[in-house]
């Protein structure tokens, strides 16, 4: 597998100077559509495409049920999900209720198939024309993988 990145610009909120710094930014080439993956998973799974989209669409119910019981739902070698949010802090403990959470998130950790592939992941700087200019080798782990990494840019994607 290969990621490609682009050199961005940027100003961080939290650096008091107001310093621009250079970050890699993520480049996402293309998105697979639901309806493309599930004949994707067919021919791996030899299933037919519509039961395919019936397991998937009743997984994701059986996720959204458990989420919002508060239950970690783990998934085999795929990964776990869990319910997170992310919080204002507060000077005094009685100060902390719900009116201080900024907002709910659902944590994927991804299992051990996952982490082997981005163990062996490479990257390669992408020149503004698509253009692969440069590459290493991949396998950087973030200290704490649910909090994104520093300098994480926003998925041009989404």
């Amino acid at each position: 597998m290969a990621l490609k990145y682009v050199v961005k610009k940027r100003v961080f909120g939290f650096d008091k100077t107001k310093t621009e710094k250079y970050v890699a930014q993520n480049v996402i080439t293309n998105t697979v559509n639901f309806r493309d993956l599930c004949k994707e998973v067919s021919m791996f799974g030899m299933i037919p495409e519509g039961a395919v989209k019936h397991v998937i669409d009743a997984l994701i119910d059986a996720l959204n049920t458990n989420l919002n019981k508060g239950l970690s739902v783990q998934l085999g070698d795929f990964g776990c999900f869990r319910p997170g949010m992310s919080c204002k802090s507060q000077k005094e403990e009685k100060d902390v209720d719900a009116d201080t959470v900024r907002r709910v998130k659902i944590v994927f950790t991804p299992g051990y198939k996952f982490k082997d592939m981005l163990d062996n992941v490479s990257i390669y700087k992408t020149e503004g024309n698509g253009g692969t200019s440069s590459g290493n080798g991949g396998g950087n782990k973030p200290e704490n993988p649910d909090e994104g990494g520093s300098g994480e840019a926003p998925d041009p994607a989404a």
